[in-house]
Parts: structure tokens; C-alpha cells; sequence
């Protein structure tokens, strides 16, 4: 049987090819779409955990959504939480989504406490110097334009000049003063501050309900670092395992008609060929077995040319656009293959079934 398949799969080597070219594009399409995504998501939680804080809180009327919500709190809400027992740190942060050349999330902080949560490591250059500065981490200064200390960066249609280059991993990408973004967007404030207790798993309980009944802090979200890790999770973003079901299921039909297709043509123009086998004594189930092993053995091959292919991506997005996180995990790679294999398997049913009932003398006439 196994000469028969490969001898099958030889004799069609352009069928067979495309075949297995269209199940390494499901393969890839599925690890691409959730590597992005999941990407996205792990590395906002990455740099989230890297700013230093122990928790976070923010007005009641913004979104968790960092990025999307206005700064509706002032600065001086820092200095009411600076006085709440067991903060060391109130670091007011104002983040806004930039449109620009792409969309990227520009922190403004202030330098003093924002480093306080945890010092920036520096690779080169140093803290603001004046309120046109901005400090970048080393994959926006790769991903961009080669940036330098000293070089002119645009950010919200403003020259920028970088003053220093930091270890990715704390936060955003990119920096600058609060009060300077403040200015830029209209809006005076911060979206939410950033809190560094004392001793956190013993004090978080006391320091939430202390700012809760502070005045005028009393509708505020108060939320650990662990209760903020939590929200970063594909179930609580809106949209996210719906945009990756549609894809998948776009894969897969491109995958289920293809080998429909080819399974089908190659089952009717070996018409003769099943007639002389059922001839010769082979049993439906043979015949049904013939056609699934073939398209085993497709999907098997398309299935790791498109794994390769999606590491192969993978390393060229690395080198080409460092910020792009791009996470292929064992978990997908494993639901890409049952995917992708079973989709195959699925669309060679009926063509295998077709071939094994035809009847023996039809098929020998068959012309």
C-alpha cells in the first residue's frame, strides 16, 4: 500500500505540491494569526510587570484599555497617594495611542517617580534634559531608523530629540515628559498611577481601602499587580478569540477545499486504477485507506513545511521589526496540526467513500 501511495503522489507531483503547499498556508495562516495576537497580548503583560509597580489606580471613568482612555485624573492626585500608608511610590503616568506612521501607545511620565518604581537601565545617553526629549528603549531605536542619542524622532506630529536609550521591558516604548504630553493632547492629567508599597502582600488590602476612603479618590479602580496581569488574558479583550476563530475557520476552509478538490480529481481520473484493485480482491475499506493514507501524507508534509515556514517568520520579524512580538507556542503548533490534519483528513472523506463503492466492472470500462 505505502508503494501505491507514494507511487500515486509521484505520478501528480504538481497536485500533490499544490496540495501540500495549500495545508502549509493553513498551518501557517492559524501560527501566524495567534502568534501576533498572543504576541501582542504577552508582551503587554511582559512590560507591564517590568515598570516596578505593585498596583495600579486609576479613575473610575477610564479604561483598562491602556491606551484608549483620556487622563481625566490630575497630578495632584499623586501627592494624596504619596500620603497613604505603606505607598513609597506614586508615579502619575499619562498614556496615548499615536496614529502616526503606526500605532503605538507614548508614555508620559514623570522621570522622577516613574524611575523610583524601578530604575531604567540605560544602554546609552541619559534623563530628560528638557521637555522636547525622549527616552526610547532598544528595540524602538532598531526597529525604526537606527536611532541615536541625539537623533530627531516625530511623536504626535512633534520633533523629539532621544536623550537616552533604555532595556526594553519597563512599560512603553517610548517616553517623555508628562506635563510636554500633556500640552501635546490637550488634556492635563494622568490616565493612571503607578504605586509601589511596602512589604505588597501584606499591605495591598490595607493600601486599597485607605485610598478608597480618601476624598475625592473614593470611585477610583484600585487594582493589584496581580489582579491587573489577570485582565490581560485572551477572555477579557473584546473581539480577540473572536478575530482568531474567524481566521482559523478561514484557514481551514481554504485547507478542507483544496484537498477536496484534489482528493476528488485524483479519485475520478484513477477510475480504471480502483477497478482493477477491487478486482483483484481489495475491499472498500482498502480503498477508503488509500486515499487517507495519500492525504496523510500531504497534510504531514504541508503540515511541516508550514511550521518551518512560520519559524522562518518569525526570525525575519524578528531582525526586521524588533517590537513586533510574535509568540509560536507549543500549544498552538500542536492545535495547528490537529487542525490542519484533521481538516485534510475531513476533506478526502468523500472522495475515498466515492471510490470505494464503485462497482468493479464500471470502473474497468471506464474510459
Amino acid at each position: 500500500m505505502n508503494k501505491l501511495v507514494t507511487g500515486n503522489l509521484v505520478h501528480r507531483p504538481l497536485r500533490s505540491v499544490i496540495s501540500m503547499f495549500a495545508v502549509a498556508i493553513e498551518v501557517v495562516m492559524i501560527l501566524s494569526i495567534a502568534a501576533i495576537m498572543l504576541g501582542m497580548l504577552n508582551g503587554t503583560k511582559t512590560r507591564t510587570s517590568g515598570i516596578g509597580m505593585d498596583m495600579a489606580a486609576r479613575p473610575g471613568t477610564t479604561s483598562n484599555l491602556v491606551g484608549v482612555s483620556g487622563a481625566p485624573a490630575p497630578l495632584g492626585v499623586a501627592d494624596k497617594l504619596r500620603q497613604v500608608p505603606h505607598v513609597q511610590v506614586a508615579a502619575p503616568v499619562n498614556i496615548k495611542l499615536s496614529g502616526g506612521a503606526k500605532l503605538e501607545n507614548i508614555y508620559g511620565i514623570d522621570y522622577e517617580s516613574y524611575n523610583a518604581l524601578k530604575p531604567f537601565v540605560f544602554l546609552s545617553g541619559g534623563p530628560f534634559q528638557g521637555p522636547r526629549d525622549v527616552i526610547i528603549d532598544d528595540y524602538a531605536a532598531q526597529s525604526d531608523k537606527g536611532y541615536k542619542v541625539g537623533s530627531t524622532i516625530i511623536i504626535l506630529n512633534n520633533q523629539f530629540r532621544v536623550c537616552g536609550i533604555v532595556e526594553h521591558g519597563k512599560g512603553g516604548r517610548k517616553f517623555i515628559p508628562i506635563r510636554t504630553l500633556d500640552d501635546l493632547a490637550g488634556d492635563v492629567g494622568a490616565s493612571v498611577f503607578y504605586l509601589k508599597t511596602e512589604d505588597p502582600p501584606q499591605y495591598q488590602d490595607e493600601v486599597k481601602k485607605s485610598i478608597l476612603a480618601t476624598p475625592g479618590l473614593g470611585q477610583y479602580d484600585v487594582e493589584t499587580l496581580d489582579e491587573l496581569m489577570s485582565q490581560l488574558t485572551p477572555e477579557k479583550l473584546p473581539g480577540f478569540n473572536v478575530g482568531l476563530r474567524v481566521v482559523i475557520g478561514i484557514a481551514v476552509v481554504i485547507g478542507f477545499l483544496v484537498i477536496f478538490q484534489s482528493m476528488y480529481t485524483a479519485v475520478m481520473e484513477r477510475t480504471r486504477e480502483i477497478g482493477i484493485l477491487k478486482s483483484l480482491g481489495a475491499s472498500r475499506g482498502y480503498i477508503v485507506r488509500v486515499v487517507l493514507r495519500e492525504t496523510g501524507l500531504l497534510a504531514s508534509a504541508g503540515i511541516l513545511l508550514g511550521i518551518g515556514a512560520t519559524y522562518i517568520l518569525r526570525a525575519v520579524l524578528h531582525t526586521t521589526s524588533p517590537t513586533q512580538d510574535f509568540a509560536v507556542t507549543p500549544g498552538w503548533v500542536l492545535r495547528a496540526v490537529l487542525i490542519a490534519f484533521g481538516g485534510a483528513l475531513l476533506g478526502a472523506l468523500y472522495p475515498a467513500w466515492k471510490a470505494a463503492l464503485k462497482d468493479p466492472i464500471d470502473a474497468l470500462s471506464y474510459e
